[in-house]
């Protein structure tokens, strides 16, 4: 595994994992559920992952909807560039960039997807960048973790695990699709 190197640079070890593979599919089954169960099906439902782990979790929840209601959601992509140090509250800001999302979100009802909610920011974020492509219905957010420690204020409507962490712990999703590797860790300083 070539994290090692990365996770000495970065002064992080792994304190525990907290889902496997097999955890991270049931996760996103239940959460499919719910998101068709809280918005009475399919219809005019629209799935966005806000890059970069939060696209691979949308495409799988949209085809984990599909073949629940034996229909297909759009799925689009925000890109979102956020630099900043997980550990500092002194980091810098998002940097949202133009993205294409890829459908039209007027008058949707748009699940914003994203791996780790924790400050807030890149969230408030997204918000901006989605409604400079249109007027969705209703914006909800779903997260795979919530690890608490909100800056602005916002909740997530569609939650995987809550995991209660310090400030001197970081969460790390790992995903087949970018990471060669399936597992939420919890790393520490």
């Amino acid at each position: 595994m070539n994290t090692k190197p990365s996770l000495r640079k970065t002064g992080l070890h792994q304190k525990t994992q907290l889902m496997s593979a097999s955890e991270i599919e049931r996760t996103l089954v239940r959460l499919a559920y719910e998101i068709v169960e809280k918005n009475g099906g399919v219809a005019g439902l629209g799935l966005v992952g806000i890059r970069r782990r939060g696209v691979p979790i949308a495409e799988r929840l949209g085809k984990i909807i599909a073949r629940i209601e034996n229909a297909e959601v759009p799925v689009g992509t925000l890109d979102i560039t956020f630099y900043r140090d997980d550990l500092s509250t002194l980091g810098p800001k998002p940097v949202v960039h133009d993205g294409e999302i890829g459908f039209s979100i007027e008058d949707k009802n748009i699940v914003l997807v994203d791996d780790v909610l924790f400050t807030g920011r890149t969230t408030r974020a997204a918000l901006d960048a989605l409604f400079s492509h249109g007027r969705p219905r209703r914006v909800q957010l779903c997260v795979l973790i919530d690890r608490g420690h909100r800056e602005l204020p916002v909740e997530a409507s569609f939650v995987g695990r809550n995991v209660q962490t310090t400030m001197s712990e970081v969460i790390e999703v790992k995903l087949t699709e970018i990471d060669d590797a399936e597992r939420v860790l919890l790393m520490e300083k």
